[in-house]
């Protein structure tokens, strides 16, 4: 008999596994968490899950295309998306063009038919942008300067969930990249300023931040949200209501298909279920980190590919320390799992990216 062959299944394999299925589990819940909002606004219940396939779809496509683009067209061409990213945080501003919702301005139309959030593409120009200049230098009054230009505008837009983020991504890189301790905590220093600055500079924020600390605060006004996500918590317990039964989705639940998608999953399928999500994230996170260790530490691969990780798991966490009363509510998206366009096909993207990084053969 002749020997057998040993499967061997790659990092592209199981990268390419963990996002199929956690997208997949991602657009069950966002028709379990947005039937009720979509029945009442639009008259049936399958709008919302219309959508977030069809998004899905374009996702795929654009992870599939991205799986195969030389990883030097990204280097080269990193200062031109960074310089369309900043007019894209700009055009936001312009009345006619930019969307105005809920009193913050961080949308824009095209051609009227799609609506986009450009900060989800600033994420993934930041990060190839800075894999790029870093994997040369790490000046820091180069990189302040830098980093500044998108924080600005976002924090006029305003969009602090996203600014702590971008924040996260710069001051990540610049550590994975070797930048000094002594400037990484100068830094840090100056972006807790920026974000302090912003809460007590703003009304809604400072009522987030006082419902955090104290949830018995307006539990019908400004602790609303985060009662009724306790309360979802709460009814899942162990194993959960069951698909299909959770009760704090009917319009109880503020953003239940979006940034509170979470809360409805630990409903239906409890804590059991939420622990496999969070496994399923973290195996992502584990496959990312792997194929980082490939390159050399200084290289613009290795870079990039912790600053692919450094992004979606900071938003993975922020999501989920909000979401189980951690931190105040920030208003983030779950990558893979919350309603939205911009997001998903991003975060799909970046997947590709990793994915092709996964085939380069090791550096030393």
């Amino acid at each position: 008999m002749g020997k057998k062959k040993k499967i061997n299944f790659s990092s592209t394999f199981f990268l390419l596994l963990v996002t199929t299925v956690i997208s997949l589990i991602g657009l069950l819940f966002v028709f379990e968490s947005s039937t009720a909002e979509s029945f009442s606004t639009f008259g049936h219940p399958y709008h919302y899950v219309k959508a977030q396939a069809a998004w899905l779809g374009v996702g795929f496509i654009t992870l599939f295309i991205s799986s195969f683009i030389p990883i030097n067209f990204w280097k080269k061409l990193s200062p031109l998306f960074f310089i369309i990213t900043l007019l894209a945080l700009i055009m936001v501003f312009i009345p006619g063009f930019g969307l105005k919702l809920n009193g913050a301005r961080r949308w824009f139309s095209l051609f009227g038919l799609v609506t986009i959030q450009p900060v989800e593409i600033a994420k993934f120009s930041i990060v190839i942008f800075f894999a790029t200049w870093m994997a040369k230098h790490q000046r820091l009054l180069p990189f302040l300067f830098l980093t500044s230009l998108p924080v600005i505008l976002l924090l006029l837009q305003p969009d602090l969930g996203s600014t702590l983020i971008v924040l996260a991504i710069a001051m990540g890189m610049y550590f994975v990249a070797g930048g000094q301790m002594k400037f990484i905590l100068l830094i840090s220093g100056i972006g807790l300023t920026l974000v302090l600055a912003a809460i007590f500079s703003s009304e809604y924020r400072m009522k987030r931040v006082s419902t955090f600390f104290n949830p018995e605060l307006d539990p019908l006004g400004s602790s609303f949200h985060i009662r009724q996500i306790t309360l979802a918590l709460g009814r899942g317990g162990l194993l959960g209501e069951g698909i299909g039964e959770s009760k704090q989705k009917y319009n109880y639940i503020p953003e239940a298909s979006s940034d509170s998608i979470l809360a409805i999953v630990a409903e239906e399928i409890g804590f059991i279920g939420s622990i496999f999500v969070i496994t399923l994230f973290s195996s992502y996170f584990f496959i990312a980190y792997k194929i980082a260790l490939k390159f050399a530490s200084d290289s613009f691969e290795h870079i990039l590919t912790m600053g692919i990780l450094i992004w979606i798991s900071s938003q993975t966490l922020l999501n989920i320390a909000a979401v189980v009363a951690l931190v105040p509510l920030t208003g983030m998206p779950l990558p893979f799992f919350s309603y939205g366009g911009s997001s998903l096909v991003m975060v799909m993207l970046a997947t590709g990216v990793l994915a092709k990084l996964s085939k380069i053969k090791s550096k030393s």
